[in-house]
């Protein structure tokens, strides 16, 4: 059984996966890429860089995780699971491999890392969003994900401490795939509302594997942002955001950040759930059948 395993989700990722292998080779692991068969060269490029290389299509990122943590957990102790668009900084390299060198990794079960976003080349430094604790290295045979549409976590069963440094979304693409992916989002986490119960995503043993940060985002979201006003919340969340939290201080760039993503996100959420619930309310077509009429999704 080998050390590490760096574990890389891809659907059309030729814009930024020759940088994320490049930026973990220093760790000394495997890459392993799990692809959502690509219609761009993403995979011509990840076999150039002596990757492992496997295909599956793709539900939803919880479904792709577990999948691909099934196929490779028994020759791997620990993975590394990011993003094609993450990086890590130096320091987080260096805590990563003094983890995995150090007693410290038969102690622990699973890492949090420090993730930060970075919008259109601006680091988002303020508003309370980052940096957000994340856990993302975890042993192989511990380690899960929580089986949701949208804002998955990796459960660990067992115990977990927190790593320095930071892992960076820094995203290369335009603001337009910006908002045709986050258009996909809003749509995936509608049918999270829709099919799990706030009961559900406040299950106690999950809310223990989360970092504080995301318990107390959770709690609030479902105990009070979803029981105010439709259109109201997505106003209050970024004004709170905005100037409760500062994030007017991260500049042009970062006021345009928290406007799509705090206020422009959250009311196109709204404005899908509304929509559905309305329908839904009116027509005689069960849960299932009118999620995928109305979001292509098979549930």
């Amino acid at each position: 059984m080998k050390k590490l395993a760096c574990l890389i989700l891809t659907k059309d990722e030729s814009i930024h996966i020759e940088r994320a292998i490049k930026n973990i080779k220093s760790l000394d692991c495997d890459v392993v890429v799990c692809d959502s068969y690509s219609s761009d060269n993403t995979i011509d490029l990840a076999k150039e860089n002596d990757v492992i290389i496997y295909q599956n299509h793709f539900i939803n990122h919880s479904s792709q995780l577990n999948w691909a943590i099934d196929k490779i957990r028994d020759n791997y102790e620990w993975i590394l699971r990011l993003d094609a668009d993450e990086i890590i900084d130096k320091k987080l390299g260096n805590s990563i491999k003094e983890f995995l060198n150090s007693k410290l990794s038969n102690e622990f079960d699973g890492c949090f890392l420090n993730r930060r976003i970075a919008f259109q080349g601006k680091e988002i430094k303020w508003g309370g969003l980052f940096p957000s604790p994340n856990l993302r290295l975890f042993r192989s045979s511990k380690g899960r994900s929580e089986e949701r549409w949208m804002d998955e976590h990796i459960i660990v069963n067992g115990d977990t401490m927190n790593l320095e440094g930071e892992l960076i979304d820094k995203n290369l693409s335009s603001v337009s795939k910006w908002i045709d992916k986050h258009n996909g989002y809003a749509s995936k986490e509608v049918i999270d509302i829709l099919v799990n119960s706030a009961k559900t995503n406040l299950n106690k043993e999950v809310m223990l594997s989360l970092s504080k940060q995301s318990r107390i985002k959770r709690f609030f979201k479902y105990k009070l942002y979803y029981k105010l006003p439709f259109g109201f919340r997505p106003l209050l969340y970024f004004l709170y955001r905005y100037f409760v939290r500062l994030g007017f201080l991260d500049g042009v760039i970062g006021s345009q950040f928290h406007f799509l993503q705090g206020f422009w996100y959250r009311y196109l959420v709204d404005v899908k759930l509304y929509l559905f619930l309305r329908e839904k309310k009116n027509s005689n077509k069960e849960l299932n059948e009118l999620i995928y009429e109305k979001f292509d999704i098979r549930l």
